[in-house]
């Protein structure tokens, strides 16, 4: 008896299934256990893992971290910089370094101004180098810079000749066309923008009722596609075709800009004009495109960033100088001008002053931290070493790191690493193989390809792919074909594409532009040979070093190899202090190779992947002379000494090795993929816990899901192909809803239907074998099959390109051959309507027009001798990461891993009769609640469904799945993936086919169950039934991490407790005093505090000593017979004036607001300032309350605050939330703290914190008007629940303050007792009620009423036999807020569904605290098991 432990392991969630499995005729079959376990991840973490997006949990996190980290370094710089101040006597502690005075706002701006050209005073010195400190300037990471950044431009020369000379862009350019230069420069965008207007002013004068002010600003802007469409109506486009190409279309392209700066242009031309200075613009609009042209700006203007500061500002004092943005050299020279000139009258002001000042406080910046302590370590070249830390032994990785993925020998290694995987695979017809790939001992043998329909690539033919590859970016399948083979059409690849060396098509792309530049060309889609040839060429004829054109990878010295040395120059190289932050590179690039600056610039600018590999440099260059040779990896891996993984061992090695008794944790950031590690940390939770529980398996065999077997683009593309697929079949389900169809209930098998009888529409409807038409009622009358193209019974294939629609009567008489066979035999070869060669044309007909894929269209014209074998192989085959990760993990563990897939999972799950099984499970609930139905289709079928439910609703469907997977065996997975050698009676497969298949009454192959099927789906159903969902809870709120910081002589370490979420939501609000007037009712609530908001004080005084007479009692004071109503209060003694019952109050609300930006999406009734709100309803009013059209380009159309200042409304106040806390207190200007009126701090800076930690629930005792414990009838004292809900920001900040996270004592002076605490996901049992019939003894009559059914106060909790009576009362915590508590029961997927009729069953809530002490927490491990009841 083998102990076989089965895995169902998902994105979200492991389904486990443990089982006994018999190994001879004696033994019998046996379930011992099953189980689910969930991983919740956040609704982002899926959808990115799904759509392939490359994942860190904290990303978010880690950007706004970095921003105040900034700020903290800005800050330091600033300490630093005044104490070097003060210490060399500029300013002293009592100097004020901040503007002081109403007229002072840009006083320091002033003197920044001022010290480029006058004195001024030391302590006015310190004021104008904190001030540059503050903002020092963009300075350029070559490495860091995003693509939406844009270019840097270092285009001076070029501006200083065309203000010199007077020239536009587009003069210039054609003056350097008419020289013979292809290199034209890049302009800023101000020239650019110069050109444009000089343009539209020139042809408006011919054009003014077409040129209009309103079209210009229309053009701003967009690019060159956008602005000829936005030309083409009011210039009357045709589009005249040009005779011009190339070089001289482009040259014809700048004379009409020169042109058009004084003659008239006709407006197609002109079109064209405005068209390519609009291109030009656009590609310069960019963040960096910005700061070039400012520096154009200082420079032209001999400006220092100050003065053109304190322009901006003397122009609209109410400018905002937020965005504007310099280099940090263009900081620097200011920097140097105001020293230099300063210590012409301060001796104190030194040279090493100067210099500490400059590189040591204000621009020192530190070169990036390395991260290679992050890249990880080589799989063939690392070990692992016990080390001692801190008098603790530690286990650390040593030894090579993983390469870059851009390295050429990387790239060169994966190349060869794909072609020995690809296999061609031909129809049988004679092939001739291209004369470059043949060889005379080849040619005199037959192409394996006419005898078996495929096989794997000749050395010749891969080293011809290889050359071609070794410079181009990719070949797709059919450029491969028509490489290798004369007839390409006939023949297919494993491959859709193969990926070729990236790092050398972006050299080979700059070498194009070169080319292009010195007036040669380039064909990048010719031979590699060609390209190389022509390469050389050239380079040799400019004396550029032409050994870097090819990467040779078997040189004794990589590091000195002329590619490989160019490729880590580029790949190195950080940035320098320059503007363009290249400049030292570019100078490199010259003197090694022998470029032109202007052509050194185009290699500076190439950037590379920035990720890794999974190998070392050591290990690739052992690996890859064997993969040349044409082995695959394993075998090349086997011959450079390695082991490529655990399955590669021998059967003596695998008898020797020591397994592991159970699996370790996976270290923190030990993967590439944080969702990974996630995934795998729970896998080796919950086999542990089996291991503890229930003892080792001696076998286990797993499925992934599908998404975890794919790639990130797999994953992207399937997720693509997902949501395609879902919005189409909601369009099927209309159709066929809706006549001539009239379905009423529509199954996925009917819309799979329907998509095969739209793929005969081009056919007329009529099916591919017998040319039958089918009209759209015969459709589903169970007339026509959905047949397999290739017999279930010869390919294990049920997927869409295997199917489509025939006759009943054809589909029976079809068996077991092929659709060609069939036809073949039963139609003839030629001479009618249906035969063979009528078929052919039919099917070629609809694969042509696209109806029809590839896949169905070989398996149309597929031989039964042609059928595949190694078909399900192909998708057991663990090729991605996670998938060759877990099976390594597992096979430490135990001798035997077996991989299988949800194909065979669902063929077993269907043959042992287990898909209905969660319907039964959950049908009797739902039946009760009258959510089921059950009807006959028009094919005649009884059909039994639960209204919009799925078996993905129950997490229990996973348990199941991993039942099914823990019963495959290794023979099930041979016979379904060789089932074409079924009628060998030698085979092993026909053998199988004896052993472990049976026919049932209807003669149709199944696999036999485990053990006798109507135990096995009883003893199936009982175990789910006494399933409980493990899903994992949120429980804990800090991790401790320990901080290590350098310090002179050593290091400090310090234990920070981080918090494992979002402290508070990152809006920061303000905050308001609302006031809030109302008229109320003198009552019992008029205390002392109430009276204090009456408006009137002779009101106020009257109230206070009526209720001093009643010893400040208000119930006493304004209710009964001493309301007002019956005992009034007198204002006056004549008691003429009466104070009335309803008096007016004032009170004020605490309102927490936020700046916004005015938008159309504003919302104006929630602009706290009424005179702002009344400017803004009457903006939408002039706009007809059209916010788009109102609160758009408010640039060029502002919202005036005060026209004749100049001062308009940007941003406005809104209220935001009712609840907040403070981060700050208030501080003016230079940092001290502004009091109240109290004398108190005042705070600042609100926050949402957002979600809920915890909600504690406690008993407090009733209390009666004098404060005592009140009592029943019986005389015990009465309680009353009340709870208290801790957000995660006041949770964690308990956890640092070292006070318990769950306050168990809170209250507890005032007799309050701690029960339990409620979190997300933790489990709690509740009582069940149910209405039944009771009948008066006196009176006979008949009510209903509720009784208890289940109380689970009377069962035992702990005891596993229970747990079919548990499991319907067993909900989690789902969401909470203050008496909102909204619970999930444990099976349940959906989070979403609150259909009232199945509160209770799939939901339930509380909205106030009574009942909650009915319910009993417990607390469920990774298992499944109640391990503790009540609070823990």
């Amino acid at each position: 008896m083998k102990k076989i432990l089965g895995l169902d392991l998902g994105t979200t969630s492991i389904g486990w299934a443990l089982v006994n499995e018999a190994e001879n005729e004696n033994e019998k079959s046996s379930i011992i256990k099953l189980g689910v376990r969930v991983n919740p991840l956040t609704i982002e973490e899926q959808q990115d893992f799904e759509k392939g997006k490359s994942i860190t949990t904290n990303a978010e996190r880690t950007l706004k971290r970095g921003m105040r980290r900034n700020l903290q370094r800005y800050k330091l710089r600033r300490e630093n910089l005044i104490e070097i101040l003060k210490d060399n006597g500029f300013i002293t502690d009592e100097t004020i370094l901040s503007e002081n005075g109403k007229t002072t706002t840009h006083e320091t701006y002033s003197l920044r101004d001022k010290a480029v050209t006058e004195e001024i005073t030391l302590e006015q010195f310190a004021r104008v180098l904190l001030m540059i400190n503050k903002k020092r300037g963009y300075k350029s990471s070559r490495k860091a810079k995003g693509d939406e950044e844009g270019t840097l431009i270092d285009g001076m020369e070029v501006a200083k000749l065309l203000y010199e000379d007077n020239l536009t862009p587009g003069q210039y350019c054609l003056q350097l066309m008419e020289q013979g230069k292809k290199q034209l420069p890049d302009f800023y965008r101000s020239d650019l923008q110069t050109e444009f207007d000089k343009i539209w002013t020139k042809q408006q004068e011919f054009y003014p009722e077409i040129l209009t002010d309103k079209l210009k600003e229309n053009l701003e802007g967009k690019n060159e596609k956008v602005t000829w469409s936005i030309c083409k109506e009011p210039f009357n486009i045709v589009g005249i075709q040009r005779t011009t190409k190339g070089e001289e279309l482009k040259k014809e392209n700048f004379e009409w800009r020169a042109k058009a700066l004084s003659e008239k242009m006709d407006l197609e031309s002109l079109a064209v004009v405005l068209q390519k200075i609009n291109g030009q613009l656009n590609n310069s609009s960019s963040y960096l495109g910005a700061i070039s042209d400012r520096s154009k700006e200082l420079y032209f203007n001999k400006q220092t960033v100050g003065q053109y500061q304190l322009a901006v500002l003397t122009q609209n004092p109410n400018a905002t100088l937020r965005k504007m943005i310099f280099y940090r050299q263009d900081y620097l020279d200011e920097f140097h001008a105001i020293w230099d000139k300063q210590a012409e009258f301060h001796n104190e002001l030194t040279e090493e002053l100067k210099k500490e000042i400059r590189d040591v406080i204000i621009f020192y910046q530190r070169r990036l931290k390395s991260q290679k302590g992050l890249i990880s370590f080589c799989e063939f070249e690392s070990k692992q070493i016990e080390v001692e830390k801190d008098g603790k032994k530690k286990i650390i990785t040593v030894g090579s790191r993983v390469i870059p993925r851009s390295s050429p020998l990387f790239q060169e290694f994966k190349i060869w690493q794909t072609l020995n995987n690809i296999v061609v695979s031909g129809k049988g017809r004679k092939l001739k193989k291209k004369n470059e790939c043949a060889s005379t001992a080849l040619e005199a043998q037959k192409d394996p390809l006419q005898i078996y329909g495929k096989r794997e690539l000749y050395q010749e033919e891969k080293k011809l792919l290889a050359d071609e590859l070794s410079i181009k970016e990719k070949l797709s399948k059919s450029d491969i074909l028509k490489l290798l083979f004369d007839n390409p059409q006939e023949l297919d690849l494993n491959f859709k594409e193969v990926q070729g060396n990236l790092t050398q098509a972006n050299l080979f792309a700059a070498y194009k532009t070169i080319i292009e530049q010195t007036g040669h060309t380039l064909d990048l889609k010719k031979s590699a040979s060609e390209i190389l040839k022509n390469v050389e060429q050239i380079f040799s004829e400019f004396g550029y070093n032409t050994d870097i054109i090819r990467f040779n990878s078997d040189a004794d010295n990589l590091d000195d190899e002329p590619m490989y040395k160019l490729w880590h120059l580029l790949y190195s190289f950080e940035g320098d202090n320059s503007k363009t932050g290249k400049e030292n590179l570019i100078n490199k690039i010259s003197d090694l190779y022998g470029f032109e600056k202007e052509y050194a610039t185009i290699l500076a600018n190439i950037t590379f992947q920035d990720d890794y590999g999974s190998l070392s440099t050591k290990a690739i260059r052992k690996i890859l002379p064997y993969l040349k040779e044409g082995n695959k990896y394993d075998v090349a891996c086997e011959y450079a000494g390695y082991r490529h993984s655990a399955s590669s061992l021998t059967r003596e090695e695998l008898e020797n090795k020591i397994y592991k008794d159970r699996l370790e944790i996976l270290p923190k950031n030990s993967l590439r993929n944080p969702v990974v590690e996630k995934i795998l940390n729970q896998m080796i939770n919950v086999i542990n816990a089996i291991i503890d529980t229930y003892g080792k398996p001696d076998e286990i065999r797993i499925e992934l899901a599908r998404e975890l077997k794919k790639s990130a683009k797999e994953r992207e593309e399937l997720t693509k192909s997902i949501q395609e697929s879902t919005r189409m079949h909601e369009q099927y389900k209309q159709v066929l809803s809706q006549p001539p169809f009239n379905l009423s209930y529509i199954s996925r098998n009917d819309i799979i239907r329907y998509k095969l009888y739209e793929e005969l529409k081009d056919n007329g409807y009529h099916t591919l074998y017998s040319n039958t038409y089918i009209s759209p009622p015969e459709l589903f009358s169970g007339s026509f099959d959905v047949e397999h193209i290739i017999p279930k019974a010869n390919l294990f294939d049920d997927s869409f390109s295997n199917k489509t629609l025939e006759l009943r009567t054809i589909n029976l008489e079809k068996r077991d051959a092929t659709a060609y066979d069939f036809v073949k035999e039963k139609y003839g070869e030629t001479g009618n309507d249906n035969s063979l060669d009528n078929y052919l044309n039919r099917i070629e007909k609809l694969y042509k027009a696209g109806v029809i894929s590839r896949a169905k269209y070989n398996k149309l014209k597929m031989q039964g001798k042609d059928i595949p074998s190694g078909f399900i192989e192909r998708d057991i085959r663990d090729t991605q990461y996670i998938a060759k990760y877990a099976k390594t993990m597992l096979s430490d563990l135990v001798k035997v891993v077996v991989s299988t897939t949800g194909a065979i999972t669902d063929r077993l799950r269907e043959d042992w009769q287990l898909i209905d099984l969660m319907k039964e499970l959950n049908w009797e609930k739902y039946k009760n609640l009258g959510l089921t139905e059950e009807f006959t289709n028009k094919e005649k079928h009884q059909i039994r469904r639960i209204k919009d439910w799925s078996k993905r609703n129950d997490h229990r469907h996973h348990a199941m799945d991993a039942l099914t997977v823990a019963f495959t065996k290794l023979s099930h997975i041979q016979y379904l993936n060789n089932m074409n050698a079924r009628s060998d009676r030698n085979s092993s497969i026909y053998g199988i086919e004896q052993k472990e298949l049976y026919r049932n009454n209807n003669g149709k192959l199944l696999f036999k169950p485990p053990f006798a099927l109507d135990e096995f789906r009883r003893e199936a159903k009982r175990h789910l039934e006494n399933t409980l969902v493990s899903i994992k809870a949120k429980n804990k709120v800090t991790t401790d991490n320990l901080n290590i910081t350098k310090k002179a002589g050593g290091t400090n370490k310090k234990v920070q407790a981080t918090p494992r979420g979002q402290l508070h939501k990152e809006t920061i609000y303000g905050s308001k005093e609302k006031p809030n007037p109302a008229e109320e009712k003198v009552g019992a609530n008029f205390n002392t505090e109430k009276i204090a908001t009456v408006c009137k004080p002779a009101y106020r005084e009257a109230l206070l000593r009526r209720l001093q007479e009643f010893d400040n009692d208000p119930q006493k004071a304004f209710t009964g017979k001493n309301s007002l109503k019956r005992n009034p209060i007198w204002l006056n003694e004549d008691k003429t004036e009466q104070l009335p019952e309803k008096v007016k109050t004032m009170s004020f609300e605490t309102v927490y607001t936020i700046r916004k930006e005015i938008a159309p999406d504003l919302k104006v009734e929630k602009v706290v300032d009424k005179g702002i709100r009344t400017i803004l309803e009457n903006r939408l009013s002039e706009f007809d309350n059209d916010a788009k059209k109102a609160f758009s380009n408010l640039d060029e159309n502002p919202i005036w605050f005060n026209k004749e200042k100049g001062i308009a409304i940007k941003r406005v106040t809104i209220s935001g939330i009712s609840n907040a806390i403070a981060l700050h207190d208030k501080r003016d200007k230079d940092g001290n703290l502004i009091l109240d009126n109290d004398g108190k701090p005042q705070a600042v800076d609100f926050v949402n914190t957002g979600n809920n930690h915890h909600v504690a629930v406690y008993r407090k005792p009733v209390l009666d008007k004098e404060g005592n414990h009140v009592e029943d009838e019986e005389g015990n004292k009465k309680y009353e629940l009340e709870e208290n809900v801790v957000s995660f920001y006041e949770a964690v900040s308990r956890k640092n303050l070292g006070l318990p996270v769950i306050d168990k004592t809170y209250k507890a002076n005032e007799g309050w007792q701690f029960l339990f605490t409620m979190k997300q996901n933790e489990y709690f049992v509740f009582p069940r009620t149910e209405k039944v019939e009771k009948t008066d003894e006196e009176t006979g009559e008949k009510s209903k009423v509720e009784k208890v059914v289940f109380d689970p106060s009377d069962i035992d909790l702990l005891n596993p036999a229970n747990y079919a009576l548990i499991s319907p009362n067993l909900f989690r915590v789902q969401k909470f807020s203050f008496k909102n508590y909204v619970f999930r029961h444990h099976i349940e997927t959906s989070i979403k569904d609150t259909n009232s009729k199945l509160k209770g069953i799939t939901w339930t809530d509380f909205r106030s605290s009574k009942g909650l002490d009915k319910i009993v927490k417990v607390r469920v491990n990774h298992l499944g098991q109640i391990v503790k009841v009540g609070e823990y």
